[in-house]
């Protein structure tokens, strides 16, 4: 190997680069990670991180205003959003020191902090270094989409990137975008004291989960207090002093901020992909399902590539980038399904197809099975018993997919994430024990429902039942 030439050269620091460089060293390469903005990513600075402090704080002040529910005084809360501020950012902070520079150096790690992009297929340029590495991961991720609205550009408006400046509490606050970013920051700021409005041009919030699910996201969010626009196509946004205006069909809303969560898009400017010659377009950069570029020594992983933006996948698919490109391993790491989770009150989790897509490909043995949370003793307790659980499932006990509407649903989905992944059946569910009380009860109590009645269905359940009454 030439003197500084790497193993690995990994662009991007968020999610899919930090385990890809994690792994990396532990194998024992020399690695560079480069990132042109800061460690972490949008998750640490900008998104699953302070959304979720954040929603911490608006889920307090909830919880005040409804206390007399629990024989407790309510109170309104005080809410001091600069105080508020300060908290998120103090707990990204803590978060981001497990991943600072010094952390990531001290383990093997080389750290590269600047603007980068590619010289020729072998060479970037990162700050002032020029690098030149045996194979690359690009894990730039995503940046905010912004639509193309007449007047978009002469308006202060935020993002998920900018949010984490404000400092007062808005008392008019606009969302355009009801995908999980739009949905959860309205009902935070709904909960902290905001008049919020939120508009959706589609005709349900969450279209990509259950009609259902959406559905009773979208009546919790009214209840909250949210003043919820379906169908509202915004037609221009113009601003006078600190009013926003938005035109929505005839109808002029104003606000003294306005939130654009309209999705997200790879981030892969300034990267000089041609010079690398790697394939790309305006959905992401090309891959095989072993995250290989068109140049067999280059992948790509995370969001970058379109598709499913999260975390959790970005993260795995960095581990499997390396894995793929330095062990013998062929294992696809572009999957159809993959688990998600939006953290409204209650959250919404899903694994698998839902119900129409599993219909599609399996027809009626695709069975649906929805049990309510008002079942569930722990739900009641919490008095928290608005939510479901729905699970598909076929006559051969196989489970396509689940989604759950639940206080804890984010985690409540990760077993029925595994059932699916490890082809288990729904009486494998059924037959393990789970702690009581548990939300997660619900997914036992769900599975035995539905084996109990393919047990008693048909000759079979003649048979059970005929036994029983000779064993009486």
């Amino acid at each position: 190997m030439a003197n500084g030439e790497y193993d690995l050269i990994i662009i991007g620091a968020g999610s899919a680069g930090l385990t890809a460089a994690g792994f990396a060293a532990q194998l024992g390469l020399k690695v560079a990670l480069a990132e042109k903005n800061r460690i972490g990513g949008d998750c640490t600075w900008t998104g699953c991180v302070p959304s979720k402090s954040l929603l911490k704080a608006a889920k307090i002040a909830h919880q005040m205003r409804n206390a007399h529910r629990f024989g407790i005084g309510s109170a309104e809360p005080e809410v001091d959003l600069k105080a508020v501020m300060a908290r998120v950012k103090r707990v990204v902070e803590e978060v981001y020191q497990a991943e600072s520079p010094e952390t990531l150096r001290a383990s093997g790690i080389d750290v590269y902090l600047g603007p980068t992009r590619f010289l020729d297929s072998h060479t970037i340029e990162t700050g002032d270094d020029t690098l030149t590495g045996r194979r690359f991961l690009i894990a730039t991720g995503a940046r905010p989409s912004v639509p193309p609205i007449s007047g978009i550009d002469d308006v202060d408006f935020l993002t998920y990137e900018t949010l984490w400046d404000l400092e007062e509490l808005p008392r008019s606050f606009i969302v355009i975008g009801g995908g999980p970013i739009g949905c959860e920051m309205a009902q935070a700021f709904c909960r902290l004291g905001s008049h919020v409005t939120l508009l959706e041009a589609g005709p349900r919030i969450l279209p990509q989960d259950e009609p259902e699910a959406s559905d009773l996201i979208a009546s919790c969010l009214i209840t909250d207090g949210v003043d919820l626009r379906l169908g509202a196509m915004v037609q221009r946004v113009w601003q006078n002093g600190d009013t926003i205006h938005v035109g929505i069909e005839g109808r002029t809303l104003e606000g003294d901020a306005l939130l654009v969560a309209a999705g997200r898009c790879p981030s892969l400017e300034d990267l000089w992909l041609d010079k690398a010659g790697v394939v790309y377009g305006p959905h992401g950069i090309e891959v095989n399902t072993r995250l290989r570029t068109n140049r067999r020594h280059i992948y790509a992983a995370g969001d970058c590539l379109g598709g499913y933006q999260f975390t959790h996948y970005a993260a795995w698919q960095g581990f499997m980038a390396v894995r793929n490109a330095f062990l013998p391993s062929g294992q696809s790491a572009v999957l159809d399904q993959v688990p998600w989770a939006t953290f409204t009150d209650p959250e919404l989790a899903h694994t698998g197809l839902t119900e129409s897509q599993a219909q599609s490909k399996f027809g009626q043995e695709a069975v649906v099975c929805n049990w309510p949370l008002d079942q569930v003793d722990r739900a009641l307790t919490e008095g928290d018993a608005i939510g479901f659980v729905k699970l598909i499932h076929r006559p051969n006990g196989t489970i396509p997919g689940a989604t759950i509407a639940a206080p804890r649903a984010g985690e409540m989905i990760q077993e029925w994430s595994l059932a699916i992944d490890l082809g288990l059946k729904i009486g494998a569910l059924a037959n393990s024990i789970h702690v009581y009380p548990t939300y997660a009860t619900a997914s036992m109590q769900a599975a035995a429902h539905i084996k109990v009645q393919q047990l008693l269905t048909g000759t079979s359940g003649r048979v059970i039942r005929g036994m029983a009454r000779w064993a009486r």
